[in-house]
């Protein structure tokens, strides 16, 4: 598993393009602007874009949906309660697949598995593959995803810090914005899962 990442947009979101090295399929997960640098990304490479995973429908992490799924055909997979119209949530193009808990989506031979983990969002999602988890916006770095945001929930959200906190064994974590961490970094030293496991 070949993991790429693209930080893109104003407000600095990480795009990851996350690769099955013997078929050379990808998925392409929160691409949330700058089109051309992911289809460069893609096309360089030689790299076959079978999916567009969204962590959740916030603007920033999906401008360039639409553009990817029109130039690469891949189908975009995400949770129905983000969908609609607005700054907070996405209209994705037809043909979309509506994930939720358990579903699993396979890449070649990665299989990412979908865990959902609202709070940041009504839908807000993690994909996990092998030994990564891809966060979006629910956990990142001695942190975790505001809540002030029209559907946005601190006490959903911390129960979604402790079902990560909870999960068997050790992860890379790549979350939607800044750099990437580990799970147990941040059971050790992360506030808010540490709260979370305290307060559920």
């Amino acid at each position: 598993m070949l993991i790429k990442t693209l930080t893109v947009g104003q407000i600095e979101t990480n795009c990851y393009i996350v690769t099955d090295e013997n078929t050379l399929e990808c998925a392409v997960i929160d691409p949330g602007d700058e089109s051309n640098t992911i289809l460069n990304y893609l096309e360089e490479n030689r790299l076959r874009a079978k999916y567009i995973l969204l962590t959740h429908g916030h603007f920033d992490h999906v401008l360039a949906v639409n553009t990817l799924h029109d130039e690469t055909g891949a189908t975009v997979c995400m949770h129905p309660k983000d969908v609609g119209s607005g700054d907070y949530r996405f209209d994705p193009p037809e043909g979309s697949v509506m994930v939720s808990e358990g579903d699993a989506v396979s890449v070649g031979g990665l299989t990412f598995r979908v865990m959902e983990t609202p709070g940041h969002t009504p839908g807000g999602v993690c994909y996990l593959c092998q030994d990564a988890i891809f966060s979006g916006d629910t956990l990142f770095a001695d942190s975790c995803g505001r809540t002030d945001l029209p559907g946005g929930d601190m006490s959903t959200l911390l129960r979604s810090l402790k079902r990560l906190y909870d999960l068997p064994g050790d992860y890379e974590v790549y979350p939607g914005h800044m750099g990437p961490t580990t799970l147990d970094r941040e059971r050790q030293g992360n506030y808010y899962m540490r709260f979370a496991t305290q307060a559920g």
